[in-house]
């Protein structure tokens, strides 16, 4: 069941996507024209979810639908403002700043011979015809009002291509960077990933603000694997307090494809995130680990579909929440196995700490399983701190904040340490450390805002 858009807010999106319509990139394009509208007539079909939806049975998007987005206007940003969120060691740096590519704040470097790093923009003005077939394929907006949105308003984001048998070996980033507004402003960018057989590559995705303002963010990333190819995925959430921002991560995987999928969740508002990963090849494995530390009134909602469609894969779920304040956070973790995937192996285990009587997380563990032969298992817990692992530090010399800080870092590191050793992993690891909630005054001298009340957005 959706809500039908409330009549103002529709006729904001109709008055903004008939403007988007006479300037996008590629409006020459059929293809691509079709895409775009099919996307906004489902989008007006469907309307924004509500907790009426099952897959959105925790979470109010009511700040969300109620508010009259105009898209985010363009800006510019000095090379001094993005200097704190360059993850150092990366082969490419795409920045893009309201939601366009930034080329004078970028660092394309020198990809290896064949591998294909630009904004989706240049790409569909210099190789629409790679994309067709790839844009839209994976992501399908039929039941989703969000990717319907975002395919409505498609125009820019990252865009990697690998050929066959090509290693990348530094990390390639994308930064994305929200300026402060008078009015809430809506940024729709779209990445799309494609690593052929045999490839390596590891990409992360960067979503930080330089100023305060509300900001609706709503990604759309589709990634392709091919035979044996090795993928790693980032996803960093860092805006500001009043950032709303619903991602979603879609995966196809081939044979024997090898995907990891990371998320640390730290800052916004209102954060949604998305991960479905299809392993519709024999052998393919999938890991989605995934940290979440919320405090204020912040609301974090995970929601990890992952399907598999072929014999003999292997997909891993790990994801951890700590929640201080009034933080409300969710984990809607699904598995499918389809009739098809015999000797399937799939794992699944959710845990949060609460540091605050008032802190929530609703999780749902959930198997559905149409094969006979498979080894699945799912969990969830959730509790506090333990008092005789405090007692015990203290005992050996800690005050009680260093103590706690301690046991709260040992608890996000069991994500941190799936990660591949490198640079991202090293400067996850500093942030992190940075934005461990053991009193206001420790996050904010990390440089992020208090959260306030999501709700009042609305």
């Amino acid at each position: 069941m959706s809500l039908t858009i409330t009549t103002p807010e529709l006729q904001s999106y109709l008055e903004s996507f008939a403007r988007f319509e006479k300037t996008a990139v590629g409006r020459e394009l059929g293809w691509l024209r079709e895409l775009r509208q099919a996307g906004f007539a489902r989008f007006c079909e469907l309307g924004f979810p509500t907790t009426h939806d099952e897959d959105w049975r925790f979470t109010n998007v009511a700040p969300i639908s109620r508010t009259a987005f105009q898209a985010a206007p363009s800006a510019k940003v000095s090379r001094r403002e993005i200097e704190p969120f360059l993850i150092p060691g990366a082969a490419c740096q795409l920045v893009f700043v309201n939601g366009h590519y930034a080329p004078e704040l970028s660092s394309v470097g020198k990809p290896p011979k064949g591998v294909r790093v630009s904004s989706l923009a240049e790409a569909i003005k210099s190789e629409s015809d790679k994309l067709q077939g790839r844009i839209g394929r994976y992501a399908s907006f039929d039941k989703d009002a969000f990717i319907a949105l975002n395919s409505a308003f498609l125009a820019d984001g990252g865009y990697v291509h690998v050929p066959r048998g090509v290693v990348v070996e530094e990390p390639i980033c994308f930064l994305y960077v929200s300026t402060g507004y008078t009015a809430p402003a809506m940024a729709h960018p779209r990445n799309l990933i494609v690593a052929e057989d045999h490839s390596q590559v590891t990409v992360v995705e960067d979503y930080v603000s330089v100023a305060s303002g509300v900001m609706f963010s709503n990604v759309v990333t589709e990634l392709y694997a091919g035979k044996d190819a090795v993928v790693a995925h980032y996803m960093i959430e860092r805006e500001d307090a009043q950032a709303l921002n619903v991602s979603t991560l879609r995966i196809e995987q081939e044979r024997n494809a090898n995907v990891e999928s990371h998320s640390v969740l730290l800052g916004g508002a209102l954060v949604r995130n998305n991960v479905h990963p299809v392993l519709a090849g024999e052998g393919a494995e999938c890991l989605i680990n995934g940290l979440y530390i919320a405090t204020g009134r912040q609301h974090m909602d995970n929601y990890m579909l992952v399907e598999h469609a072929k014999p003999r894969c292997n997909s891993r779920q790990f994801y951890n929440g700590i929640l201080d304040e009034q933080a409300h956070a969710v984990f809607h973790g699904r598995i499918i196995v389809h009739k098809d995937a015999q000797k399937t192996d799939a794992k699944q285990t959710n845990r949060n700490l609460l540091l605050s009587d008032d802190a929530q997380i609703d999780t749902k563990p959930q198997l559905e399983i149409y094969a006979d032969d498979v080894k699945c298992t799912h969990g969830a817990t959730i509790g506090q701190v333990e008092e005789n692992a405090l007692f015990y530090l203290r005992s050996r010399g800690l005050d009680e904040i260093a103590a706690r800080r301690l046991l709260l870092y040992a608890f996000a590191s069991e994500c941190l340490d799936r990660m591949r050793t490198g640079p991202v992993r090293t400067y996850l690891e500093s942030l992190t450390t940075s934005w461990l909630p053991e009193g206001t005054a420790q996050v904010e001298s990390a440089g992020a805002v208090t959260p306030r009340n999501w709700e009042e957005l609305g």
